[in-house]
């Protein structure tokens, strides 16, 4: 079984916390980190924006990353939302067994 790690920035900690929500009530993901007050620096419409983001870190299986990517698009609030996926290449086996159990991927 493989692992991922996803990144995800929204405009503020309430998207953050409903858009971490549905992905927890789908079993899309099994769990999920949000940190408020991120910096963001970047370029939308041929200027350089700032602003302040959540950001959040889902964990879940490869096979459900598609999942939550088409999820997220669906119900973000941004045009584009950022929507990063990594592969998680080790850690602890219970730790990696217990996103397979929550996110109903156990083989």
């Amino acid at each position: 079984m493989d692992y991922s790690l996803i990144y995800i920035t929204t405009p503020n900690i309430k998207e953050a916390r409903d858009i971490a929500q549905d992905l927890l009530k789908k079993r899309l993901v099994a769990c999920v980190n949000i940190i408020p007050g991120v910096e963001s620096r970047y370029w939308w419409n041929g200027d350089i924006c700032e602003s302040t983001e959540a950001l959040i870190f889902a964990k879940t299986t490869e096979e459900k990353a598609k999942d939550v990517i088409s999820e997220v698009k669906e119900i973000h609030s941004y045009e584009t939302p950022a929507v990063s996926v990594f592969k998680i290449s080790g850690g602890n086996t219970e730790f990696l067994r217990w996103i397979e159990n929550e996110t109903g991927d156990l083989k």
